[in-house]
């Protein structure tokens, strides 16, 4: 394991044209032999967009796994990236407000999704300029300490602390102690375990269980919320949009703010639908009593 390791971090000293050449030649092997979660994809690109044909969504689906090929070399590339090159590659709009909102508030909270390239995100550090601006994400410990490792390090090399999901109350709230100005990316869009399913939602035709950790947090340390809206503009490059929503999170009615996360995300990925993580089984869950007319859980 450890001397894979050390392959990856060689390979991301490699040119990112070359890596993209690396890319070109892995999507004929992960699409056509390996077919790498083929069943998974194609099944939720159907309950998805019912609207497309088969043939429109079956180039939605070969873009997809090109651009899941393209986003493991872009993360490799994380590794050893210069700084001067991830500015170049991305471009992040909405940094003042995000630090004019930290003035008021001891958080600021951004909603994240499986969109383009978020791990390139963990570099927000780099186009913040107030230096006692704090960023953080919330990141899942991986089983493999090895691969835990190298996350852990291409997560934090430009100055972003990660929080383990398992400990991020804890950790927010000694944060707060501390008088720690914080930006804190939450990738909400994940699949809750069935005892910690609070609300669901009606995204891409699917009734669908979502996370409500990051606006109960939020209410509790008055932090103020923003949305990652991101897009690729190119190969290798990617816009940053942070979007404000709020800085009184408690006007909200309680998970009006995740819905509104969940809207706004899927309004994201019918822009440019190929770039989500469609080999993620999201809907893994069923909801055992159907919703009411009102939304709520019928008797």
């Amino acid at each position: 394991m450890k001397l894979l390791i050390g392959l990856l971090c060689l390979l991301s000293r490699l040119p990112l044209g070359m890596l993209y050449r690396l890319s070109d030649v892995c999507y004929p092997l992960v699409y056509y032999v390996a077919r790498y979660r083929r069943g998974v994809v194609r099944r939720n690109l159907d309950n998805s967009f019912p609207e497309l044909t088969a043939g429109e969504r079956r180039k939605i689906e070969k873009r997809f796994y090109r651009w899941f090929c393209d986003y493991v070399v872009e993360t490799l590339k994380l590794i050893t990236i210069r700084p001067e090159e991830m500015r170049r590659r991305m471009s992040v709009e909405g940094t003042e407000e995000v630090e004019l909102a930290l003035k008021t508030h001891p958080f600021v909270f951004i909603y994240l999704g499986h969109y383009c390239n978020w791990e390139w995100i963990s570099s927000l550090p780099l186009w913040m300029k107030e230096k006692t601006t704090h960023c953080a994400q919330l990141y899942r410990p991986l089983r493999n300490r090895h691969f835990d490792g190298l996350f852990f390090k291409l997560r934090t090399r430009f100055g972003a602390e990660n929080i383990s999901k398992y400990e991020s109350l804890r950790h927010i709230l000694r944060l707060k102690r501390e008088g720690r100005p914080t930006v804190v990316g939450f990738i909400a869009d994940q699949t809750p375990g069935g005892n910690s399913i609070h609300d669901w939602v009606d995204f891409l035709h699917q009734d669908t269980p979502v996370f409500t950790g990051t606006e109960r947090i939020a209410k509790k340390v008055d932090a103020a919320i923003f949305l990652a809206d991101v897009e690729r503009t190119a190969r290798g490059y990617y816009h940053l949009r942070l979007r404000h929503i709020t800085d009184n999170v408690r006007e909200y009615k309680d998970y009006r703010l995740t819905d509104l996360y969940m809207e706004e995300l899927e309004k994201m990925i019918h822009r440019q639908p190929h770039l989500w993580l469609w080999s993620h089984r999201r809907w893994k869950h069923r909801r055992t009593v159907a919703p009411d007319d009102n939304g709520g859980l019928a008797d």
